[in-house]
């Protein structure tokens, strides 16, 4: 018989019920103040992407020694501390040596959070981390408990430094042999672009604006790469579980168990979409049947929310660009470096279909029943997703002379701070970049989060309920 610590348990549910009672008297405490975490999160995000301006509008940044034009260095540091990758200048011929370290600073921060890093660097001095400071921990996190955060700060930091230094390692065997010593810098590049999901690289010591369509037809890099991707865009959360539970499925988390199927059933299903759509189309022309198979593994996993290419995407056939653009808006994981919708939205809004299929009232998953309030906050989550895709698609299609595929590929790929671009975005007016970069802002900082800043410290916690009625809808 499995022997159950019932000391430890209840200490664990005693620890629990008193965050939550701090938790409570922190929000009051915030409300008070007209302070949130959102906001804190919002305006730190904003002080962030301020700064790098700041620094990529210095001269010592561009290769030139001349001032970059603040529009420009904006949109790079948005791009950046967002990490989206998309760019107005090739980061290699245009940025220098010290304006490329800002960019991949802006990257780290953006890809692990700014509060996370603070808090992370806070521990090592053994300084004492208030309630406050967890409770704003846990919002940065979208962590479900106060309890564990510091400990989840702590375990993000060093397992994604670890990933990342493992990576460049990997890649140093490609790009050493190839550029020499100048090889390492891009290795630690390219290594922390990948698994912060940013999508920014050097190839244009190759070819200005190839990403990695050179090495389209290299099955280790390739590997190397996706793999950095999956790991950063599979949440924090998630690879806790497996390394504190391993094989025993049965005792991972729901939200894991979500995750990490949903996760492989877009990777697989991508895959073999992409491929059968674009199998005889101009981007994979010429290629044997195992490089049009791994030129379709990396866009279907890349879109989720890297923002690298192996393959020239203005090649491809419609029906190729709309499957990535869907992959684009679904993005990585909560608790992750992606952005987008998320897995686990879209898996409890499918879910829900088949609840409402089998006319149930609540959603179930893996013997598990999920929250109204989730559900509720899931559609929220498409709506508002849907309506901003929509509403700025029409305002730039209406400045730029674009086709309607390239503007909704670029929108798709701000809001869901992937990169992917279809070679437009420096052909963009002023307004159609400011509508893009306020766009990856919002796909960065979560667009709830946004909509939060907005509302009142001072909301009553009092509901009132009106009288019911039954309406018609479908």
């Amino acid at each position: 018989m499995k022997h159950i610590d019932y000391n430890r348990q209840s200490k664990r549910e005693l620890r629990n019920r008193r965050f939550e009672g701090y938790e409570s008297s922190i929000s009051a405490e915030m409300r008070k103040r007209k302070l949130s975490p959102t906001k804190l999160i919002t305006v730190g995000y904003i002080i962030i992407i301020i700064v790098g301006t700041l620094l990529l509008m210095l001269p010592v940044s561009s290769r030139s020694g001349d001032a970059t034009s603040l529009k420009n260095a904006l949109f790079t540091a948005t791009s950046a501390t967002c990490v989206t990758g998309l760019v107005v200048y090739d980061t290699y011929t245009y940025w220098s040596a010290f304006g490329q370290a800002v960019i991949l600073s802006l990257i780290q921060i953006g890809g692990l959070g700014f509060i996370t890093l603070a808090i992370f660097a806070i521990s090592l001095t053994k300084k004492k981390i208030g309630i406050r400071e967890r409770f704003i921990v846990q919002e940065s996190l979208a962590s479900p408990q106060v309890g564990g955060v510091i400990r989840m700060a702590k375990f993000i930091v060093t397992s994604a430094i670890s990933v990342e230094v493992v990576g460049a390692v990997l890649l140093s065997f490609v790009f050493v042999p190839q550029f020499g010593a100048e090889g390492i810098w891009f290795s630690v590049f390219h290594s922390v672009s990948a698994f912060c999901n940013a999508g920014f690289d050097l190839m244009g010591k190759v070819s200005p604006g190839s990403s990695l369509i050179s090495y389209g037809d290299n099955w280790y890099l390739n590997i190397v790469i996706m793999a950095l991707i999956i790991i950063g865009g599979i949440g924090f959360f998630t690879w806790m579980d497996v390394v504190n539970n391993k094989h025993r499925l049965r005792r991972y988390k729901l939200q894991s168990k979500m995750v990490l199927v949903f996760s492989a059933v877009l990777i697989v299903a991508g895959t073999a979409v992409i491929f059968a759509v674009e199998y005889g189309g101009v981007a994979f022309e010429g290629k044997s049947f195992g490089d049009k198979l791994l030129l379709s593994l990396f866009q279907a996993v890349s879109p989720r929310t890297a923002g690298f290419a192996t393959t020239d995407l203005t090649q491809l056939g419609i029906s190729g660009k709309l499957v990535m653009t869907v992959l684009m808006a679904i993005g990585g994981s909560t608790g992750s470096t992606a952005g987008g919708i998320k897995t686990n939205t879209v898996m409890v809004l499918l879910f829900s279909i088949f609840a409402q299929y089998r006319k149930k009232k609540e959603v179930e998953l893996f013997g598990r029943r999920i929250d109204g309030d989730v559900l509720r906050q899931a559609c929220c989550v498409l709506m508002i997703f849907v309506t901003l895709a929509f509403i700025c698609a029409v305002a730039i299609a209406a400045i730029e002379p674009l086709t309607l595929d390239a503007v909704l590929f670029e929108v798709v790929s701000a809001l869901g701070t992937v990169g992917l671009s279809l070679g437009v975005t420096a052909q963009l007016s002023t307004v159609s970049q400011i509508i893009i970069i306020l766009l990856m802002f919002i796909g960065r900082v979560g667009s709830i989060t946004v909509l939060l800043m907005f509302t009142s410290g001072n909301l009553s916690e009092i509901q009132s309920k009106y009288p019911q009625e039954k309406i018609m809808v479908g």
